[in-house]
């Protein structure tokens, strides 16, 4: 009956091509060439904290998280202290916010952008590995590999600027606690549904 169980899940995942990342479960590994030219691993962040966040420079909800410099605080503040922020471009060629990497590098200069890289998912593979929807979908690993938190950026679904200063920011919130190595307050949602655009795989 076990066996069946596995087959017919693999069976399913390979006929969507779709993943299901689990929370508090080991992060899929993966590994990918970087806006900065080097090839990144998951696995090479061991012991670090590392966000995921979808991303594609056209959409109206990026634009409003950019527009604001609310992601970019964001990632100006975790990564000075230690975080692994990859920016993930899962947008396939011809499709809208696909950019070659001399480009993106020129971008991320203009908005200050501050991840530590963005990686280059063209293929879609590590996008459909964590069942990436939305950009932007945002997803932690704590220091041990597992998923601490995976959904969206904040509780205010719209693509309204205005909306930041009044909205819950998951991302920080959960951050901020697992680094201080605090336990997450009982009802504290850590899957919630990303909102944005679709990505263009």
């Amino acid at each position: 009956m076990k066996k069946f169980l596995l087959s017919a899940s693999l069976i399913l995942m390979s006929a969507t091509g779709w993943a299901s990342p689990v929370l508090k479960q080991p992060a899929p590994d993966f590994s990918a060439k970087g806006s900065d030219g080097e090839l990144h691993k998951l696995s090479d962040y061991k012991n670090k904290f590392v966000v995921l966040e979808w991303w594609n420079k056209d959409c109206p909800y990026v634009k409003k998280h950019y527009g604001s410099g609310n992601m970019q605080a964001l990632q100006n503040k975790f990564t000075k202290a230690g975080v692994v922020w990859l920016t993930v471009l899962s947008s396939a060629e011809g499709k809208q916010g696909f950019m070659p990497a001399a480009d993106i590098t020129k971008h991320m200069v203009a908005v200050e952008g501050k991840p530590t890289t963005v990686l280059l998912d063209s293929k879609g593979e590590i996008g459909r590995a964590y069942g990436a929807k939305t950009t932007p979908h945002m997803f932690i690993i704590d220091p041990t590999g597992k998923l601490i938190y995976m959904g969206a950026i904040d509780n205010k679904k719209s693509a309204d600027q205005a909306d930041i200063k009044t909205s819950t920011n998951y991302v920080q919130e959960v951050l901020t606690l697992a680094m201080a190595n605090k336990p997450m307050p009982d009802g504290m949602e850590l899957s919630t549904e990303p909102y944005g655009c679709h990505v263009k795989y």
